[in-house]
């Protein structure tokens, strides 16, 4: 676990494949552009010659995250693709099942491609402790716009996690009420664990701000909020209003560069309110 490279790694792979699909000049932000610290990752895994990334800003970092004391529905997530192991963040949240946990698509699914294996998450993690336990996924859902196309709009799946010495993970650990279809433009916090530089992945970060549709790409139908979470906080939660004690509405999925000052997340509509009420519900 504590070697896990960050999954954001998984959605610049993503965008590779469909640049070349349609062609490097339909797709007006390359892969490593859109998701920080990736060269260094891509270098790494692939053994490909990549730019590292300029060293954030100070002035960003001290606007844009707040450190946090551990939430006990909020986690880690780790899992395995292609031979690889990987970190996210993930959430539990309001489930017929009791043990449904939201994060990214690209942390469960390559988009388009293979699911993940040795799906994990550990709720409340703190410098490698695991106070909840380790809580391995069953089953992974995504949207079909995400595992057939990569499509950035739909990153968005739910794991269903196995029980635990008898118990479910939202009897456990607590769970996020959830909403849909919400109005444009709202104020969030969102939660994860950072793990690019200058983060460890080691403790739980913050980001507060009021939504605004992403300029670059208004395609992507995504909203950004202040903030400069590096990768590993992939998948970490949006919440309505001012705390975790909200309603999700959203995950962590990209942002422009390691000195980004906007983290940008999926619009959540009917399309992935299908892919959750499929897995909230699944045995």
């Amino acid at each position: 676990m504590k070697n896990a490279v960050s999954g954001d790694v998984l959605a610049s792979k993503a965008l590779a494949r469909a640049q070349a699909a349609v062609g490097l000049s339909d797709l007006p932000v390359s892969p490593e552009q859109v998701f920080p610290g990736l060269g260094s990752a891509l270098t790494a895994i692939e053994g490909q010659k990549a730019a590292s990334p300029a060293a954030p800003s100070p002035a960003v970092g001290r606007k844009t995250n707040a450190s946090e004391s551990s939430v006990s529905h909020i986690g880690k997530v780790f899992f395995t693709l292609g031979g690889v192991n990987y970190v996210c963040s993930g959430n539990s949240v309001t489930s017929a099942n009791q043990s449904t946990v939201s994060t990214a698509g690209h942390c469960l699914n390559e988009g388009p491609g293979a699911f993940a294996s040795n799906f994990t998450f550990v709720p409340a993690y703190l410098d490698g402790a695991a106070p909840y336990g380790k809580w391995t996924a069953k089953a992974l859902y995504t949207t079909s716009q995400w595992s057939s196309n990569g499509n950035i709009q739909y990153d968005t799946g739910f794991a269903v996690m196995n029980t635990l010495n008898g118990q479910k993970l939202s009897d456990v650990v607590g769970a996020s009420g959830v909403q849909f279809n919400a109005e444009r433009g709202l104020a969030y916090k969102s939660f994860g664990y950072p793990a690019a530089s200058p983060f460890t992945g080691e403790s739980l970060k913050s980001c507060s701000g009021t939504a605004a549709n992403d300029p670059n790409n208004p395609q992507y139908n995504t909203q950004g909020i202040p903030c400069n979470m590096t990768g590993g906080s992939s998948g970490g939660p949006w919440f309505i209003g001012t705390s975790s004690s909200g309603y999700q509405n959203s995950v962590n999925s990209y942002g422009y560069g390691s000195n980004s000052s906007n983290m940008y997340g999926p619009y959540w509509g009917k399309v992935i309110q299908g892919t959750y009420q499929t897995a909230s519900t699944a045995p």
